[in-house]
């Protein structure tokens, strides 16, 4: 049994057996000699009452392959089978009453079809081949997989969605290549496209709001994303794109191309590199053609006057349909619900695939532009003198309508792999990025409780580069009682940062109120005179070496995993000299380290449906940059070690999945003090946790997605053990996340369905001394989808949301010394349409 989407609707695939090994190492479904699903009878034994299960029991009894779109089921009941039928006789029966009626397309494979039902946009001519869904050896609706994945897989489509079609049943873990949930030492969440259409994501920080353990700690309306994880920063730069970094959008990576987005918590040295932060992973799985033709296009309106359109095509070639193209463009621009803030983003991006019995191949081209008018800034601040002042209002923008930040981004990745035997797999994957960003932005220092602050103008023109490269073997054998699943990979990521080298011009510093903000004229400043950042010489060059091994040892039919490893990284860390006035390119410092970084991980099914697991981990990471309003500004750090311990437990019901974790993670304190403004990597931070997540579908028609995570993250080991045993600044001891869908009764409001999120965060202390501090904040979305047959017979979904309800203003983060206001109430409007 396996799940699929497709054309972003979710399948279930229904078998009656288990993949061959050549089947499941070609990652595609291949079955055992079955009756005809015409000819001999088969006996049956099928009691009254819900449809799903039936049909599941029928696959099983009749030994009929059964694939269909998991909304034709959804809320059906039967009225049973018993006694010896042809197979599809008995699946009439099973029908009758349902509205559904099936075709046959082999001798063995069957597909349910509504002339009515308009998710697929089918009409009762046309059917859905078994063959052209990967399902990778995982049961649909199910989390649980035979053990360890062939060595196969990371190219095409990834691991297939869970009941609800929101949440992935696994992710692809660096070199270890696909495993599913419960089969995975560590916690992960891949979040589908589905989802990501459904709630209206303009960038992958919507995405990640699913995720207790996730925060963001950018303005909403700045030019950038960045998160925490597990009370641990991560910025976009440490996104991964289809497992490559310093690929993705250094500053905002917007989800018009990408298929899934997987979250992995903790430090993910020996699976990506070492390039990844102790936190976790973000890794982005760009989206490819499925076998079906797909001409989507989405007309979108967001307030205050954005109007956004997105298409999306895919296509497949050749006699096997191996050839892929999938393309996505769109276009934003108009005013947000932020006073003077206005954006404008562009996005092309390009998937081709090949797709081969032996050899997978892909590339990836992608273009981004963001241009912004007002933007806010990240880097506001309080005096330590004073406590904190409530949020301003969410629509007031202390912005100037003269500032902007314009941003390009191109990047091109590619991923091969050859099957050299049939459980031993070749790969090789790079890319390359380039990303240029001009502004004139401000921020500000608050000095008073009655909001006045000091606001600063300030430029930083900046290119970043990025290159990495991979190379790796994954093979699985067996030595006597043991299965072992090996793998090692060679990386190298460089990241480059060309940025200063010019007199800065002489900017205005002004006071103003965070409540009643004073703004600059337009031409108080005169831009055309401000550096641009195509030719500022290098000012930092970022290389990271690793080679990492690891082997999962199975033991009882992969009841019992265990994966052994390490990975030895070097990591080198240069700046340069750029200072006006001195000798460009000459050597400022150079933090060179290398180390072996072991990595220790096991699992445990007493059954198919749970897992024990824990994992002990190190990563040697490179630390961040001094920001630019610090007064040791740009200062470069030397790499850092971090190291968690992690045990956790995950049960999947079936239609419904649960996970608990507990962890520990130490990193080096990094912070700028609010008194001094200096920004040190220094100490120790210790973060515990635990968190608790649901996903899946619980009763036909309610989906659910969400958990709860405490966290108490602590400085252990201070300056002068001045704040020993304080509460970490931007760590809540509460995260909450729920997001659920209810489908109305067909009686009722035939495809009509309503939406609704919660999120809370605790309050935060701002500073390390724990005297300043911001409450804590919740936010309430709602929405309602509803989907119908267009005049083409294709679908039509128009979807609806309304952000934050009821206009709360808040404070949203007091990370890294920093304040970001939260986002006003936003309206989103769209109209997808299938063609």
């Amino acid at each position: 049994m396996a799940g699929v989407a497709l054309a972003g609707v979710s399948l279930l695939v229904l078998m009656p057996a288990a993949l061959t090994p050549r089947a499941q190492a070609e990652g595609r479904a291949a079955l055992p000699a079955a009756p005809d699903a015409a000819g001999e009878t088969v006996s049956l034994s099928i009691p009254v009452g819900p449809l799903e299960p039936a049909l599941v029991s029928f696959t099983e009894q009749a030994k009929v392959k059964l694939v269909y779109a998991t909304d034709l089921t959804r809320a059906l009941t039967t009225t049973g089978v018993t006694g010896e039928f042809r197979p599809l006789e008995a699946l009439g029966r099973l029908l009758e009453g349902t509205g559904l009626s099936y075709r046959r397309v082999s001798p063995s494979t069957v597909t349910l079809v509504n002339p009515r039902y308009a998710q697929l946009g089918a009409t009762p001519e046309e059917t859905v081949r078994l063959d052209e869904i990967v399902v990778e050896g995982q049961p649909a609706g199910r989390a649980a997989a035979a053990g360890l994945p062939p060595p196969t897989g990371t190219v095409g489509q990834p691991p297939v969605p869970y009941a609800g079609g929101q949440v992935a049943t696994g992710a692809r873990l660096g070199f270890l290549g696909n495993r599913s949930v419960l089969t995975t030492p560590f916690n992960v969440t891949g979040y589908t496209e589905t989802l990501i259409a459904d709630q209206q994501a303009r960038s992958l920080a919507d995405v990640v709001l699913n995720d207790p353990s996730v925060r963001n700690d950018a303005p909403a309306f700045s030019e950038r994303d960045s998160f925490f994880i597990r009370g641990f920063s991560v910025t976009n730069l440490d996104t991964a794109f289809d497992g490559l970094f310093y690929l993705a959008n250094p500053r905002r990576v917007f989800v018009e191309g990408i298929e899934r987005v997987e979250i992995l918590k903790g430090p993910t040295a020996l699976l990506s590199g070492g390039t990844g932060r102790v936190g976790g992973t973000i890794n982005l799985i760009p989206k490819r053609a499925y076998d079906e033709p797909l001409t989507r296009l989405t007309t979108t309106y967001l307030s205050d006057a954005q109007v956004w359109t997105h298409a999306d095509l895919g296509r497949r070639f050749g006699p096997s349909k191996e050839w892929g193209v999938r393309a996505n463009a769109s276009y934003r621009n108009g005013d947000t619900p932020l006073d003077k803030n206005a954006i404008e983003v562009g996005v092309a991006t390009l998937g081709l695939d090949y797709r081969g019995e032996r050899l997978r191949a892909s590339l990836d081209l992608v273009h981004n532009t963001q241009n912004i008018t007002a933007p806010t800034s990240l880097f506001n601040a309080v005096a330590p003198t004073i406590p904190v002042p409530r949020a301003p209002n969410n629509r007031l923008n202390t912005a100037s309508s003269l500032e902007y930040i314009d941003t390009r981004y191109n990047m091109a990745a590619g991923r091969a792999e050859y099957d050299i035997l049939p459980d031993t797999t070749l790969y090789a994957a790079g890319g390359v990025s380039r990303y240029n960003e001009d502004f004139l932005t401000s921020s500000y220092r608050v000095t008073s409780l009655t909001g006045q602050a000091t606001n600063t103008l300030a430029i930083q023109p900046q290119e970043i580069q990025g290159l990495t490269g991979e190379v790796g073997l994954r093979t699985k054998f067996r030595t006597g009682f043991l299965g072992h699943f090996v793998t090692v990979s060679a990386v190298e990521a460089n990241n480059r940062n060309y940025r200063g080298g010019f007199v800065a011009p002489v900017l205005p510093v002004f006071q103003t109120n965070i409540y009643d903000p004073v703004h600059l004229a337009r031409g108080s400043v005169n831009t055309a005179l401000l550096p641009r950042s195509d030719n500022r010489p290098l000012f930092t060059e970022l290389s990271a070496r690793s080679v990492g091994l690891a082997d999962t040892l199975s033991l009882g039919e992969d009841r019992f995993l265990l994966t052994l490893g390490g990975r030895f990284q070097e990591i080198d860390q240069q700046s340069y000299v750029t200072a006006p006035g001195a000798t460009l390119g000459n050597l400022a410092s150079n933090y060179q380290r290398g180390r072996f970084s072991p990595a220790l991980a096991a699992v445990f099914r007493p059954t198919d449906t749970l897992s024990f697991y824990g994992n002990y981990i190190e990563a040697l990471e490179p630390t961040a940059l001094a920001p630019v309003t610090a007064i040791n500004a740009n200062e470069v750090f030397p790499p850092a070690v971090s190291r968690q311990k992690e045990f956790g437990a995950k049960y999947d019901f079936g239609t419904v999945a649960v996970t608990a974790s507990l962890f520990e993670i130490e990193q080096p304190n990094a912070f700028t003090d609010p008194a001094t403004r200096r920004f040190s990597v220094s100490g120790l931070q210790r973060n515990r946790g635990l968190e608790l997540s649901v996903f899946g579908e619980p009763v036909p028609g309610v989906r659910l997605l969400g958990g709860v995570t405490f966290l108490d993250g602590r400085l252990v080991n201070t300056a002068g053990r001045q704040f020993d045993g304080n509460v970490a600044p931007g760590v809540p001891d509460v995260a909450l996340n729920l997001y659920g869908e209810v489908d109305l009764p067909p009686w009722l409001a035939p495809g009509l369905t309503l939406t609704g999120r919660a999120i809370y965060t605790s309050g935060q202390f701002y500073n390390q001394a724990n005297t300043q501090s911001v409450p804590d904040w919740t936010r309430f979305d709602a929405g309602l989808r509803y989907t119908f047959e267009g005049a083409s017979g294709k679908p039509v979904t128009i979807r609806a949301v309304v952000e934050n309800v009821f206009d709360n203003s808040y404070w949203a983060s007091a990370a890294r010394g920093f304040l970001a206001v939260g986002a006003p109430r936003t309206v989103i409007v769209s109209a997808t349409m299938d063609f």
